[in-house]
């Protein structure tokens, strides 16, 4: 809680004054220049975006420890803060060549101030009797400059503006989320290079890299030689429509995943599969079902679905029959020993994919003995004689088990996919083990191609360099001097308050289907997206370097008139004195 409160405060000290500042380096005739800084910026966020993801992972994976070896977070976590100390260093070195403004006070503190002043004065005189002033913020200049409620009126106009953007951040933050989750049903090997589902993230980043500068130098201008106005807004309105084709891909590409899902029992269901560990074939008869001939070490292919909470199931001929209790919503096995009058076991299952794309594996001993197995880098466990083995997960890669029994020992070699679940049977322990274990499939391997969530990612970062970038350089082209900072964090509020509405517009829906919630979110931005542009046709570009020169000269004016007049003053002033002067001194000749 103390590292997250640290760097929230550290990040919202930086990140609305960072970009600001960059922006006052430029002076109000580098408007290209400052545009291309901002674009500049954005790929350096980005930049350090795709390092700290490769690296850190690599980093977190050296073992360290004194007592034990372990992954080692505190390197993963080390060398990002010593690389944040070098570059704080190199920022205070370069202190001397960066132009300061002046700080004037805690803006913010007089923003608001004024602000409750309008409107308590404005409160006070509600009544018809008063006269109705242009803007209510108006109402404060009994008390506070005109030039600094000019000032508010600009950031609360763009304020305004931003109220419906938080829409586009709702869906784009998603793709570290929900993305990723759907990445883990996916088949992630290109070939050559095998993707982690947490990595496809990199393709964001990647494409920044790559779509900033195409924007720029191509796209904007070849616009503009086409004689069509992209303003700002324009851009960002693009943005949101990209943003929302990207999960309408993102809803095409899960109607896929979802046609390969295992089906798992309902609340009110329970599933049961068949293994036989004898060396002779049986014959099973199970409730509303044809009798079944399991072979010898094998399982049954599929899992049956009953609704009763305890079945009657009659195995070999003469059958021996008993009563089975299953539990609601969950998938179990029936391990059938080779002499059906022994004790028959139930195994838990899997109910859901291994999480982040690894593979459930367990063993089953078919053996009277205790068997070891274990892999290269992690020892499964011992099993006990015609028993099974907790779950262990498996990377996508191939794996050698060794599996020993007394002096008896053998290797048994297989490659694993993405999200599958198996069981590994284990009738003897020889020189053909490779063959004679037997494997049940009980959730099948991915085979969607992660290569599928390409699309969304070129469409959600799109969107991101039109929205994002575009709507850095209008939060500092559109504030006035001195809340350069105040519109930036502004902009920033309104990813935080995207982020919420993640949560309640998924509580509240809470819709059976991914797909079916992905068009959700992409009809709302549609939807915000329409009433945004309708903002945005309303909206007059204004300079408010301009502005604020034109209330500087007002006042200096006023200045100049009040002093001119208190000169005509002081002349009158002396006038009637020295008129005053003399008559007095006529009045003396007189009585002389």
């Amino acid at each position: 809680m103390v590292g997250l409160f640290l760097i929230a405060l550290g990040t919202g000290g930086i990140k609305p004054c960072v970009a600001a500042f960059g922006g006052d380096q430029f002076s109000d005739h580098q408007e290209k220049q400052r545009r291309t800084f901002f674009s500049v910026f954005y790929l350096c966020i980005n930049g350090g975006s795709l390092m700290s993801t490769i690296i850190t992972p690599i980093l977190r994976a050296q073992e360290c420890g004194i007592y034990s070896k372990q992954n080692c977070y505190p390197l993963a976590f080390g060398v990002p803060a010593a690389l944040m100390v070098v570059a704080l260093v190199v920022f205070i070195v370069g202190s001397g060549m960066y132009y300061k403004a002046e700080p004037q006070g805690n803006i913010m503190l007089d923003v608001c101030k004024c602000i409750g002043y309008a409107i308590k004065n404005r409160f006070k005189h509600r009544s018809s009797q008063y006269p109705k002033r242009k803007h209510w913020m108006d109402w404060a200049e009994e008390k506070y400059d005109k030039l600094l409620i000019a000032q508010i009126k600009m950031v609360l106009k763009v304020l305004f503006l931003y109220i419906p953007l938080p829409m586009f951040w709702t869906l784009f933050d998603q793709k570290g989320s929900r993305w990723t989750l759907q990445a883990t049903n996916m088949n992630g090997n290109f070939g050559l290079l095998v993707i982690q589902p947490d990595q496809m993230q990199t393709v964001n980043p990647i494409l920044i890299l790559t779509l900033v500068p195409i924007m720029d130098s191509v796209i904007y201008p070849l616009i503009k030689k086409c004689g069509l106005n992209f303003t700002p807004l324009k851009r960002m309105t693009v943005g949101m429509l990209l943003a929302a084709i990207a999960f309408v891909c993102a809803a095409v590409v899960q109607i896929e995943i979802d046609k390969t899902l295992p089906t798992f029992p309902s609340a009110s269901q329970s599933q049961l599969k068949l293994l036989n560990m004898g060396s002779n074939p049986v014959t099973v008869k199970l409730p509303n079902n044809d009798q079944l001939e399991l072979p010898a070490a094998q399982a049954s292919d599929e899992y049956f679905t009953f609704d009763a909470g305890e079945i009657s199931v009659s195995i070999g001929s003469p059958g021996v029959t008993r009563p089975i209790s299953l539990v609601k919503g969950k998938r179990q096995t029936l391990l059938i020993p080779s002499n059906i009058n022994e004790t028959w076991v139930m195994t838990d299952d899997l109910t859901a994919k291994p999480e982040e794309g690894n593979n459930a594996i367990r063993f089953v001993n078919g053996l009277n003995t205790a068997v070891n197995v274990s892999t290269p880098g992690e020892a499964l466990g011992l099993i006990e004689p015609l028993y099974y083995s907790n779950y262990s997960l498996i990377t996508n890669e191939k794996t050698t088990f060794t599996i020993q029994t007394g002096s008896q020992s053998c290797e048994y070699n297989t490659e694993f996919g993405f999200g599958s679940s198996y069981t590994f049977f284990i009738p003897t322990v020889g020189p053909s083990c490779q063959n004679a274990i037997t494997v049940a499939e009980d959730i099948k391997p991915n085979t969607v191609h992660m290569a599928l969530q390409i699309p969304q990612y070129f469409f959600i970062t799109a969107g991101e360099v039109m929205f994002s970038v575009t709507g850095l350089e209008f939060s500092y082209s559109q504030a006035p001097s001195n809340m350069k900072a105040v519109l930036q964090a502004g902009w920033l509020l309104t990813v935080a308050i995207g982020n919420f509405i993640v949560l309640i517009v998924a509580e509240l829906a809470k819709l059976p289907k991914q797909w079916a919630e992905y068009i959700l979110f992409a009809s709302l931005l549609v939807a915000v997206c329409i009433i945004f542009s309708i903002m945005a046709y309303f909206y007059t570009y204004i300079d408010p370097s301009e502005i604020e020169a034109q209330f500087k000269k007002n006042d200096h004016d006023d200045d100049e008139d009040d002093k001119t007049q208190l000169q005509k003053t002081e002349v009158e002033m002396v006038k009637k004195d020295s008129k005053s002067h003399d008559e007095d001194d006529a009045a003396k000749q007189t009585k002389i």
